[in-house]
């Protein structure tokens, strides 16, 4: 076919732009495929990328432990009772002298401040510091946070106590037979006891003790799951092991509320939910819904923070920048210093085109390398990630959407790098250095949920943008960095996701993500047209 001028439409400005275009491109893929740093480089973003791929299926292959997020199965008081059986049964799991069973101290009589009192008896001693001279000692009564364990005195140094020694508190030692120093310990024995200057103690016996059997701690881990109706309106919560309904309060937790959320009903959970049922905001008692089973939220939880974690530091942090670095920076300064340029700028071809088929190139190479690395890692989380499905396809365009926030990362560090390459062939590549660290010290901020100092940089925009595509193909998110927050669950998601910042006051990701692009979009093409004015005025030797 001809045109009205008579010439074949094969043969066209626009098909000789193409060869133009696809001639500088090939030239810059073959160049770049043969450089060794090009290979260096790539290989170590690949190393980066299967170290973190073998975490996480070795952390998939060993599962998740429970986590006793209240903490009630510990013994704080090594009495032998895990805090939450002491605590059903009205005990105090910080005094080694409380627990189940152990009846409640009635004091007999005291003495503080008594340089030299003395009182003999048969008690219970309590809080006791100075001397015991005793006829009898109970070396069963032992263990508990504040008592002491006679089985394990040794002999006091030499010396007076307090002055030229000093000894655990709750501990003692031997200062002869049948003769003890004792520093704030609790006893049973009867004898003498002498109290020590400035110091206290009390006597009394123990009233209505029984005998009640220890718990194995693991019966106060993931006891009190998230009991959640899906209605914010509805009765939510549940005190499932008890220690928020019970009536016998004691005097550890003085002024507890349960009813804190102030709805007027005792211990429950109040969720509040935005117009479109998105939950926002959770209130709830103490006490309640505070040991949930991690299965439930924590595993998921795990795996998105991975592919956040791994699409931000890994990809953006990290390729984006080191990439153009290392492949962008010498695109047209190293023909210089070649002296090929010259050669190439012969050819019926503008000085502007030749910086954009070069930067194109290099995207080629740079973007090829992340989109197939992304898809790599999307496809092993999807197979082994947690959940019903065999394979999850959402981690495919999550990860699609890392890789192209990536690839718009490289472009405009690319067209940055570039430009600093014409601008200053001998200080460039210092300047390139010190805008990547600006760089990451930005992405850094960003992640700390900073908001005005980093919207001047290129990983700001990006890690928004993955912020925008995980809300887009996971909109639950938020609800799950919420529930985390309110219920004390275990969650690396906070640490790496943030709600996007600028959404231009619609609170939609689909606005935030546009808005990225366009930022990032509107810096590439400013730097490219920037980097071709300084090469249409440099002459070329």
């Amino acid at each position: 076919m001809m045109d009205k001028q008579g010439r074949s439409l094969a043969d066209t400005v626009w098909t000789r732009l193409d060869r133009k275009a696809g001639a500088i491109t090939e030239l810059t893929i073959r160049q770049l495929r043969h450089r060794l740093s090009t290979w260096v480089v790539l290989g170590v973003g690949t190393l980066l990328l299967l170290t973190l791929l073998a975490m996480y299926i070795a952390g998939a292959r060993e599962g998740w432990d429970p986590i006793d997020n209240d903490g009630d199965s510990h013994d704080w008081d090594m009495d032998g009772y895990p805090a939450g059986q002491e605590m059903k049964y009205g005990a105090d799991p910080w005094d080694g002298m409380s627990y189940p069973g152990s009846g409640h101290f009635v004091s007999e009589g005291s003495f503080q401040n008594n340089q030299g009192a003395v009182h003999y008896g048969n008690h219970t001693w309590r809080s006791a510091t100075g001397t015991f001279t005793y006829n009898w000692i109970d070396e069963s009564f032992a263990g508990g946070r504040g008592v002491l364990d006679v089985n394990r005195l040794d002999a006091c140094p030499s010396g007076e106590p307090l002055e030229d020694y000093w000894l655990d508190w709750g501990d003692g030692c031997i200062i002869e037979e049948n003769r003890i120093f004792v520093l704030e310990a609790t006893f049973r024995g009867e004898g003498t006891f002498r109290v020590h200057q400035n110091w206290y103690a009390e006597w009394g016996n123990m009233a209505d003790a029984y005998d009640v059997e220890p718990e194995p701690a693991s019966n106060y881990i993931d006891e009190d799951d998230i009991d959640w109706s899906g209605d914010p309106n509805g009765i939510n919560g549940f005190d499932d092991d008890g220690d928020c309904l019970r009536t016998d309060w004691i005097s550890f937790e003085f002024g507890f509320d349960k009813d804190e959320n102030n709805n007027g009903i005792p211990c429950d959970v109040v969720w509040y939910a935005a117009s479109d049922g998105t939950i926002i905001h959770i209130d709830r008692d103490d006490y309640v819904d505070e040991d949930p089973s991690e299965e439930s939220l924590s595993i998921e939880d795990a795996h998105r923070a991975f592919i956040i974690a791994s699409g931000k530091i890994a990809f953006v942090m990290i390729l984006s920048i080191f990439l153009p670095l290392f492949l962008a920076l010498g695109l047209v300064r190293d023909e210089t210093e070649n002296g090929t340029l010259h050669y190439l700028l012969s050819k019926p071809i503008h000085r502007g085109e030749f910086i954009t088929y070069r930067i194109l190139g290099y995207l080629i190479i740079s973007g090829g390398f992340v989109l197939i690395m992304s898809l790599f890692m999307g496809v092993v989380t999807a197979a082994l990630g947690p959940g019903d499905s065999i394979f999850r396809l959402t981690d495919i365009v999550v990860w699609l959407g890392i890789a192209f926030a990536t690839i718009l990362a490289l472009a405009a560090y690319g067209a940055i790098f570039n430009t600093l390459g014409l601008i200053s062939s001998r200080y460039g590549v210092y300047i390139a250095l010190i805008i990547g660290v600006y760089e990451f010290i930005m992405a850094v901020l960003t992640l700390a949920g900073a908001e005005l100092i980093p919207i001047l940089s290129v990983s700001h925009w990006t890690l928004q943008f993955i912020d925008s595509i995980v809300l887009i193909v996971w909109p639950n998110t938020l609800e799950m960095s919420i529930i985390a927050e309110a219920f004390d669950l275990p969650s690396a998601l906070a640490a790496f996701w943030n709600p996007p910042m600028h959404h231009l006051g619609t609170e939609s990701p689909f606005i935030s993500a546009l808005l990225s692009v366009v930022v990032l979009l509107l810096i590439t093409v400013l730097m490219v047209l920037f980097g071709q004015r300084q090469f249409r005025h440099r002459e070329i030797m």
